[in-house]
């Protein structure tokens, strides 16, 4: 059973979003919704370079409320700058050091700031070492890192250890 379905979890998040992307429960659906469950997973399994190692679900779910909050707070914020005068908006790049070194964490803060209005994760250096962020209001290239490796990577590395 776990060759056929080797992440159930997934398996079942694909069914059931499945169902509520087309919102019918005909058979047809159905049977499309559990073929999608089971290819999906199977697909993406060759892509998988180890186990996530998620830990301290706590420091998880206080890691999402925090990203929750930022998005929420990303999301005013970048409102009053395009609403406001342009030259008060400085985008640039910055390259955070990366502390973390499992794959899924890099890819987890990468995520995350992705999803952040106001930033967004564009390379991650062939040594995974850093992380290339482009920032829609760059004013302080010091506090933005500090920010993102105290708010986002220091949860990270305690989640993946």
């Amino acid at each position: 059973m776990k060759r056929l379905i080797p992440a159930p979890v997934l398996s079942l998040c694909v069914f059931a979003v499945w169902l509520l992307l087309v919102g019918s429960i005909e058979p047809g659906h159905l049977l499309l919704a559990l073929l999608l469950a089971i290819l999906l997973p199977l697909s993406g399994q060759r892509l998988r370079t180890g186990n996530a190692g998620l830990r301290r679900p706590l420091v998880a779910m206080k890691l999402f409320l925090v990203v929750l909050w930022d998005i929420v707070i990303s999301n005013i914020e970048v409102a009053r700058r395009i609403l406001g005068p342009e030259v008060a908006i400085h985008p640039g790049f910055i390259w955070v050091p990366l502390e973390v070194s499992n794959v899924h964490a890099i890819t987890t803060l990468a995520g995350i700031i992705t999803m952040t209005p106001g930033t967004l994760s564009a390379e991650v250096s062939a040594d995974n070492r850093y992380l290339l962020v482009h920032c829609f209001n760059l004013e302080d290239e010091a506090a933005t890192i500090a920010q993102i490796k105290q708010r986002y990577e220091a949860p990270l590395k305690e989640i993946f250890k």
